[in-house]
């Protein structure tokens, strides 16, 4: 009898994050940028000056995960963290001209992403997957 463990879709999300999970640090080990990082410098390419729970909201991370993480983007100097002037807990976080340095790099890392993973597929079939993928991602939340 066949294990019906690969029939779970959760299974298939799974293993296709890992994959691109690994492709994504191939292209990121010479700037020393974990996947999750470049998800932040990306954020910040879009808009700078948010806060780490912004942060945290918009990538769906706890914000333990995101401070470490902004720590050591800090670290390698992509990123500077300012007090908020509205509110002395808040932390809002900018590019440094390091980090800015990196925009042509995370465009082209997200394209040939975006392009690799679409390859083969219609835009109606890529909308139709984006689709049933968040109901899919909204049945998990109700867990």
């Amino acid at each position: 009898m066949g294990s019906r463990v690969f029939d779970n879709i959760g299974v298939l999300i799974h293993t296709v994050d890992l994959e691109i999970t690994q492709y994504l640090k191939k292209q990121l080990a010479p700037y020393q940028l974990a996947p999750e990082q470049h998800l932040i410098l990306a954020l910040l390419m879009e808009g700078e000056g948010m806060s780490q729970n912004c942060i945290a909201a918009k990538l769906g991370k706890d914000k333990s995960s995101i401070t470490r993480m902004i720590f050591s983007l800090e670290g390698k100097g992509y990123i500077r963290r300012v007090g908020c002037p509205n509110d002395r807990r808040s932390v809002e976080v900018y590019l440094t001209n390091k980090g800015r340095e990196l925009r042509e790099v995370v465009n082209t890392i997200n394209t040939a992403t975006r392009e690799l993973l679409n390859k083969g597929l219609t835009e109606e079939e890529t909308s139709e997957l984006r689709r049933l993928l968040g109901k899919v991602r909204d049945n998990a939340q109700q867990v």
